[in-house]
């Protein structure tokens, strides 16, 4: 965490106002456009750090994001989708988990229901991306699911935990294999519900298993068990958690995919290795103390090696904190750097790891 620090208080000096995403060999994050899908992990970042030491200057660098996010409920983007879960509950839910801020509430429960709106009641799935892909619903959406579990809370209305609920049932029967393997992209008829197949997206195929993938369903599934108390989801989560760790190379930090026909030459992700880090550590705080150890133990391993082999603590001139993420290998885009979702979900998994309550996933 002392570490962190410093390297946090750089990144603000050094990132500024940019919407970071992918910083490559160079260290420089690059400034996407606030409407993609990664605009909340920065701000996330910085609330948890916040959250964690108390100190004012972090507010005050995530104060204004969820308010520029807002703008795009009003402004025309194909790239506001289901990835609002992402964008607002870095921002601007834990904003008001940690400050009271109303306007967190208002934007929060905003695209609380955005995301409502866009639940298929006759597939029971949430549509993950927008233009032509009707019927298509990805893994990723398991975590953004949390956004619905989180606005049922605060209004004590059930409907959104009800859409959450739906999603991970559908998830749980079509997106996860009997070995704990994932796929990233299951497709519907739209009209009808009917199940069509299961795409490879961004995973080397159809049958592979795509390690960034196998992580969100990991850590999304551990949540869902956390926000309902369904045994099913936990047990899901589990078995995911035993085939990931099982397909682990020796340092603890997986390829991109883990069914590539040859590792040679492959690259890691590193953002996987940290999300399923957070994850694990969700499970161990569900499960009797000696089980526990397995997946806590696990892991502490995972992070100690991004620390020890990923961190760029002795660059200060690099805006990311862990290097070695693959962001879409199929799409020869985001590969072999640094990903602003791997930063955030190192800094979510220590601080968890350091006593961190205020879960906002």
């Amino acid at each position: 965490m002392k570490r962190l620090e410093s390297k946090v208080d750089r990144m603000i000096g050094q990132i500024g106002d940019k919407c970071p995403h992918f910083a490559g060999k160079d260290g420089v994050y690059d400034n996407i456009g606030t409407d993609w899908w990664t605009t909340g992990f920065l701000p996330g970042i910085l609330w948890v750090m916040y959250d964690m030491t108390g100190k004012e200057h972090y507010k005050e660098a995530a104060w204004h994001w969820d308010e520029v996010l807002e703008e795009w409920f009003v402004k025309p983007t194909v790239e506001l989708h289901h990835d609002v879960g992402f964008q607002f509950l870095s921002t601007a839910v834990i904003k008001h988990m940690v400050t009271g801020d109303e306007d967190g509430l208002r934007r929060g429960l905003e695209a609380a229901n955005f995301l409502a709106a866009r639940f298929n009641p006759v597939g029971s799935f949430i549509r993950a991306w927008n233009e032509d892909k009707h019927g298509w619903a990805i893994i990723d959406c398991m975590l953004n699911i949390s956004l619905l579990f989180w606005a049922s809370r605060v209004t004590g209305d059930p409907r959104y935990k009800h859409i959450a609920v739906r999603h991970a049932d559908t998830t749980l029967k079509y997106a996860i294999r009997e070995d704990g393997s994932v796929n990233h992209i299951i497709s519907f008829d739209p009209e009808t519900g009917e199940f069509i197949e299961a795409f490879g997206g961004q995973g080397y195929s159809a049958t592979s298993a795509w390690s960034r993938g196998t992580a969100w369903a990991l850590h999304g599934f551990a949540n869902a068990y956390r926000n309902t108390g369904d045994i099913r989801y936990l047990s899901v989560s589990k078995r995911i958690a035993h085939f990931f760790l099982a397909s682990l190379p020796e340092d603890s930090v997986p390829y991109w995919d883990f069914r590539v026909e040859s590792l040679d030459g492959e690259p890691r992700d590193s953002s996987a290795a940290a999300i399923a880090a957070s994850g694990l550590i969700e499970i161990a705080a569900a499960v009797p103390s000696g089980e526990a150890r397995l997946y806590a133990g696990a892991a502490e391993r995972i992070l100690l090696s991004l620390t020890e082999n990923y961190g760029t603590w002795d660059k200060p001139e690099h805006e990311a904190i862990l290097v070695g993420g693959t962001g879409n290998k199929p799409a020869n885009s985001f590969i072999d750097g640094s990903l602003i979702y791997g930063d955030y979900y190192y800094v979510e998994a220590i601080a968890k790891l350091n006593g961190w309550k205020n879960r906002i996933y």
